[in-house]
């Protein structure tokens, strides 16, 4: 069995988990998985991810707001986020970015971006960066601001990855690299930079071969780890270590 999991991005409080979330939790560490870091999308899913870090050693938490989660924004939403990252279990400002699938108007989406990439910067804290169909916008926000933290789920080109790199980010990649017409993936898997790759399942959803289509969590990041590992010929525990430090050097993790 592989060890020493961190999974780099999840969403446990999911509907999808709530009819064995704690027993699915408590259970990671025997069966592989070291390190969990649940993801917000709003302010209550950070409080939510919060109250998950307090109750299991190995799970951490991000607070931000997600382009989809606009409505209902409340005006003080950055006080109340600059709070809840002095929490000592956040560990990132996330998930914030743009969402271009979705009918959700983008100026209110670039000013809560841009609101939050500016309090990372403020706060020197990394943020978790989530882009749907806006790589260009998203890139432009990246040169201007260049933040630390991670490109989560990335979706991009060899090429933007390039780019990527040199404004000094990392990337994650989860179960869509083994999807069996997963091209750029792949082409990804092979060309990011050791030093600059984390593993993730954005459970509950992507879940890799031969789980697609099922509920994910992070014990499936074993699939990943080994699809990518045979991408780059290389042993799969190696990967996981090696990921496993990068995660918890960009999440600042003792």
């Amino acid at each position: 069995m592989l060890n020493n999991i961190f999974d780099a991005h999840a969403h446990y409080d999911d509907r999808w988990f709530d009819d064995d979330r704690a027993a699915l939790l408590s259970s990671m560490p025997e069966n592989g998985v070291s390190y969990i870091v649940n993801a917000a999308v709003d302010i209550a899913t950070a409080e939510t991810a919060i109250g998950y870090a307090e109750a299991y050693p190995h799970m951490y938490a991000c607070a931000g707001i997600h382009p989809e989660n606009l409505d209902g924004l409340p005006d003080d939403y950055l006080s109340q986020l600059t709070e809840l990252l002095k929490h000592p279990r956040v560990v990132a400002l996330g998930e914030i970015g743009l969402d271009y699938h979705w009918d959700i108007p983008k100026a209110a989406q670039h000013r809560v971006f841009e609101e939050q990439l500016q309090l990372s910067r403020e706060l020197d804290v990394p943020v978790v960066i989530h882009d749907r169909e806006a790589h260009g916008d998203i890139m432009e926000y990246l040169r201007k601001y260049k933040p630390k933290g991670l490109m989560h789920c990335f979706s991009g080109s060899v090429e933007m990855l390039k780019e990527v790199m040199r404004l000094g980010m990392s990337i994650s990649l989860g179960g869509t690299v083994t999807f069996k017409n997963a091209r750029v993936p792949v082409e990804v898997a092979a060309a990011v930079p050791l030093d600059r790759l984390l593993l993730e399942t954005d459970a509950p959803y992507l879940s890799p071969v031969p789980n697609r289509g099922k509920r994910n969590d992070s014990t499936n990041i074993a699939y990943t780890a080994q699809r990518i590992a045979e991408i780059r010929g290389m042993d799969a525990q190696e990967l996981i270590d090696i990921t496993t430090d990068n995660a918890k050097r960009l999440y600042g993790i003792e």
